[in-house]
């Protein structure tokens, strides 16, 4: 009896061993990517998150309100950015939708209606004409909204947002990139509370990482 109860206590001591480690935290392959080539941030002193997202990707739709909830109580160390993706030529007016709407300090106003027109309106935003009039209806300057969509700015920027996919090597969205060195994606099955509270853990890896 007694080795009976010996080997029972082992047992569970095992299991519980076990379980313990299936909550240790984050494993890199699984909850994140390290990245291959670490890009560099725009300031070397503080933990940059850029988030890459299409408009018109339901889950990036989906994510949004958390990420917009999630910012309010960023960490005061962290710098965060919003990135248009684009794998496919349709994705480009959104990305100077993106853009233009930055460039105009509308961000505030118009990031959020951009993503319901779409996706609760099923308004189709990449028709330039139905934009610009979508645009005005918002209360916004259509002819500066117009100048600035067909700016060499935004062209740049939309080069430039090309430039970033490649040098992260982006295969879709929505995905969050961690002080140069991280890729956070949402696993399949997942919510989006746990890309959120996945990003958390990177984030803090990131700044032990850095720390002296």
């Amino acid at each position: 009896m007694n080795r009976l109860i010996t080997v029972l206590i082992v047992f569970l001591g095992i299991m519980l061993s076990s379980t313990a480690g299936t909550h240790a935290g984050i494993v890199a392959g699984s909850d994140y990517k390290v990245l291959q080539n670490p890009q560099p941030t725009q300031d070397s002193e503080r933990i940059e998150v850029i988030e890459f997202f299409w408009y018109g990707c339901p889950h990036c739709n989906n994510l949004h309100p958390h990420v917009k909830a999630w910012l309010k109580n960023k960490p005061d160390d962290v710098d965060f950015r919003y990135v248009p993706a684009i794998f496919r030529n349709n994705w480009i007016p959104g990305a100077k939708t993106f853009y233009t709407i930055e460039a105009m300090d509308e961000i505030e106003t118009l990031h959020d209606r951009v993503y319901e027109a779409i996706h609760r309106d099923k308004i189709n935003l990449n028709d330039e004409t139905v934009l610009f009039n979508w645009v005005a209806r918002q209360g916004v300057d259509k002819e500066k909204f117009i100048n600035h969509y067909q700016s060499f700015t935004v062209q740049n920027q939309v080069a430039r947002s090309n430039q970033m996919m490649r040098q992260y090597q982006l295969t879709g969205v929505p995905v969050f990139v961690v002080a140069g060195q991280y890729m956070v994606h949402g696993k399949e099955g997942g919510t989006p509370q746990d890309t959120l509270r996945t990003l958390d853990e990177v984030i803090a890896m990131a700044r032990k990482n850095k720390a002296p």
